[in-house]
């Protein structure tokens, strides 16, 4: 049961880096201000989900969901 522990902690630790690392390289929302004069509209609006800000986006979603389950999964009283 250790060696499970160890194994899950040191996924937890990745989990927590590669997070942080793809949260901060996501532009802020104040950059969407184009959007008032209608850039909403053009090819970039339209693909963003398969552009590398929707890859961003998407995997920072899994990454969280995973940062959940693992730290639940962590603190159950198995491995205690």
């Amino acid at each position: 049961m250790d060696i499970l522990k160890t194994i899950l902690m040191i996924i937890f630790a990745i989990d927590c880096i590669a997070l942080s690392a793809i949260v901060l390289l996501q532009e802020g929302k104040s950059a969407g201000l184009g959007t008032i004069g209608g850039m909403a509209d053009s090819y970039w609006g339209q693909n963003k989900g398969r552009s590398m800000e929707g890859a961003l986006v998407k995997s920072t979603k899994f990454l969280a969901i995973l940062f959940i389950v693992l730290a639940a999964v962590l603190n159950l009283k198995v491995f205690a």
